[in-house]
């Protein structure tokens, strides 16, 4: 993915604009996003609508799949059990197996968040869900896991924002004629 420099970004690549992510929609493997940009805090901002050509970077829907289990409790489709909540470096538990998280919005100044996600059915049908929205203030929300909520919500908007900046699945074709003589006799020096 090219960088937003030409369109967003500051002159100077060494510094980065400011980049506010509004919504942001991931399908087919592809980043759909609403954000604003400002080159420096003095600036004013400029939205933009994206979608970009590129494959994200696995780590972006590794991010999404975080955010399932906010989905599933906030759409009343499963009920906390001990071992709900996975680790970060785990797979999801095969109780969220037919969910997916495909997307979110984000509330003003990014104080709440409404999910958007998938619940796919017996039979192959899709259930679209989308959660009320919720709040981060502690005061007004009614989820107890808001702060986790927010936390797991950070780390996806870091990774919108850094494949906004570039970072992407790298494609690499092959040379169709490429001499792939020299691979057998590397493989036959190996030690038995």
């Amino acid at each position: 993915m090219s960088q937003l420099l030409p369109i967003v970004g500051p002159d100077n690549p060494e510094v980065h604009s400011i980049i506010k992510v509004q919504k942001a929609k991931l399908k087919d493997q592809h980043l759909s996003c609403e954000f604003t940009e400002q080159r420096s805090e003095d600036a004013p901002p400029r939205s933009f609508a994206l979608t970009c050509a590129e494959q994200v970077h696995p780590d972006l829907p590794h991010t999404f799949s975080r955010l399932v289990p906010h989905l599933c409790l906030l759409t009343e489709q499963l009920t906390e059990t001990p071992d709900y909540w996975p680790s970060d470096d785990e797979e999801l538990p095969v109780c969220f197996a037919s969910f997916t998280v495909t997307g979110f919005s984000m509330g003003k100044n990014q104080g709440g968040v409404t999910l958007i996600g998938q619940r796919e059915l017996t039979g192959g049908r899709v259930l679209n869900l989308t959660t009320p929205y919720q709040s981060f203030d502690e005061e007004q929300s009614s989820y107890p896991y808001a702060g986790l909520l927010e936390a797991t919500l950070a780390t996806a908007l870091t990774e919108v924002e850094a494949a906004l900046r570039g970072k992407c699945t790298e494609y690499r074709q092959l040379d169709l004629f490429e001499d792939n003589h020299a691979a057998p006799a590397q493989l036959s020096a190996a030690p038995q």
